[in-house]
């Protein structure tokens, strides 16, 4: 072979050893990227580890939030924007879009599973959680949620189920898992039928957990005389009202969040504490922007109220996220023009604004100025005596009612779709936007502090922040057997 022929080799055999190791570095990259590398043997580990879940919060719905707190002049900032160090895939195994069950699994687990499940893999196989991994260090552990206990994200960490919606199988394994705090609704699933709850099997597993040693809790009244653990507190039978509709006296999430600290920071050997502000998820679902945007506020106060406390005790990670965006929300939508929507006074023309102009606005005030949630006003509607017009003007502070919206109140009151038409029409006059009643493969927030944190940086898959955690924690999940 002449010298040229040699040469040429040579030259493909390095350019080809290059490629290599270029996909190779390029792998490394997207690995790392997507994975918290594993804590140092010298690097100090926390204390103490937060998790908060904001359920459906995706980047809209804070920036929502952030620009109704301006509005209603609260704060300029929310609490969670001077942490902001990164987002989140939070696709499950077998899907795109995540439901919350696989995504809470995800963060729980350290696993991708499928949707619907509940801390088991694709195989259907309970598998070890974080709080399984707290409990064995000896730590204390707390779930606190404005939905029901056994909803899927607090289920995530406190149960294994293959579906979600066992929600009696769910409590039964929670009272048994040796949580030392348990905050939030869903009472209906710890009492039977002839006690007013939803429970097929007739336990009663309030009594039963008295027996086990919690002190039961069941009213908002009692929380400031909680002094000792474990104690569970089911404050409502079914979720917490929304703040919107919230009545005086009953505890925000910051309330519940701070007196779970209180409670658990007085362990020697540290906790695991899951906050999650369950209803921005339900209020994005029902496309009600005006009840998102203050659950977004109550999540973004109970985070404060963990900083403070990482911040003074120095050995404190506090990490939040969220387990998928619901809603599709948009800030700044297309809107017919008025002379075309009065000239097509038809429902068709009504709900098509993708023929509409691009409006580069988007009005806060409209939102702050409604007074329930768009559930709670459907309600006052379904009644067929409801004026209408009064209706909207007093709960929605909606006074400009077309008779093209009033005919598609009237005729949604037969359809069961009352609460997407009243957030149809409130959205239209803040020029917001909706694309889904479900949830979104958007990526989401990821907020950071504490020792450790430094390693959640950049785009990060929601299963990594399960893996840190079991190693913030010191035990990882290939050392539990489950009972």
């Amino acid at each position: 072979m002449s010298y040229i022929g040699v040469k040429s080799k040579m030259i493909q055999g390095r350019i080809g050893w290059l490629l290599v190791l270029i996909i190779f570095v390029n792998l490394a990259c997207a690995t790392s990227a997507q994975s918290p590398a594993p804590a140092e043997a010298t690097e100090v580990r926390p204390r103490n580890v937060i998790l908060f879940i904001a359920d459906g919060g995706g980047i809209a719905q804070l920036t929502l939030g952030r620009e109704m707190a301006k509005y209603l002049g609260l704060r300029d900032a929310l609490y969670l924007d001077a942490f902001l160090s990164g987002t989140v895939m939070t696709h499950s195994a077998k899907e795109r879009v995540t439901d919350s069950a696989s995504s809470a699994t995800a963060y729980a687990a350290g696993v991708k599973t499928y949707n619907s499940a509940i801390s088991v893999d694709t195989l259907r196989q309970p598998i070890p959680t974080v709080v399984d991994a707290a409990e064995r260090q000896g730590m204390a552990t707390g779930l606190v949620a404005t939905s029901r206990i056994t909803h899927a994200t607090p289920a995530s960490f406190s149960s294994h189920v293959p579906e979600r919606w066992m929600e009696q199988d769910i409590a039964a394994q929670q009272i048994r898992k040796g949580i030392d705090v348990l905050f939030g609704g869903g009472r209906r699933f710890y009492l039977p039928e002839a006690a007013g709850g939803s429970r097929e099997d007739g336990r009663n597993l309030l009594d039963e957990a008295r027996e086990l040693g919690y002190r039961v809790v069941t009213d908002y009244d009692e929380l400031p005389s909680i002094d000792s653990t474990p104690v569970i507190a089911l404050l409502e039978a079914d979720h917490l009202p929304y703040v919107i509709d919230r009545e005086p006296g009953k505890a925000d999430l910051a309330t519940l969040t701070r007196k779970a600290i209180e409670l658990l920071s007085r362990h020697e050997k540290g906790f695991f504490l899951m906050v999650e502000g369950s209803r921005v998820d339900h209020a994005s679902h029902e496309n009600d922007a005006a009840a998102a945007a203050r659950e977004v506020i109550d999540y973004d106060e109970a985070f404060k109220v963990a900083i403070d406390f990482a911040r003074q005790d120095g050995h404190t990670v506090v990490i939040a996220t969220a387990d998928h965006e619901t809603g599709g929300l948009s800030l700044g939508r297309a809107a017919l023009p008025a002379e075309t929507a009065e000239g097509n006074p038809s429902e068709t023309t009504y709900w098509r604004s993708l023929h509409g102009r691009g409006v580069y606005d988007w009005r806060p005030g409209v939102l702050a100025d409604v007074r329930a949630s768009a559930g709670r006003i459907a309600a006052r509607l379904q009644d067929d005596d409801a004026d209408i017009r009064s209706v909207m003007a007093e709960l929605a502070r909606v006074d400009d009612l077309t008779d093209e919206e009033i005919a598609v109140i009237t005729d949604a009151r037969t359809k069961r779709r009352l609460v997407y038409v009243v957030g149809e029409i409130i959205a239209r006059r803040a020029v917001i936007g909706w694309t889904t009643d479900g949830h979104t493969a958007i990526d989401v927030g990821l907020y950071a502090f504490g020792p450790g944190s430094e390693r959640l940086r950049g785009v990060v898959d929601n299963a990594a922040i399960g893996r840190f955690i079991f190693d913030a924690i010191g035990m990882q999940p290939e050392l539990i057997t489950l009972e």
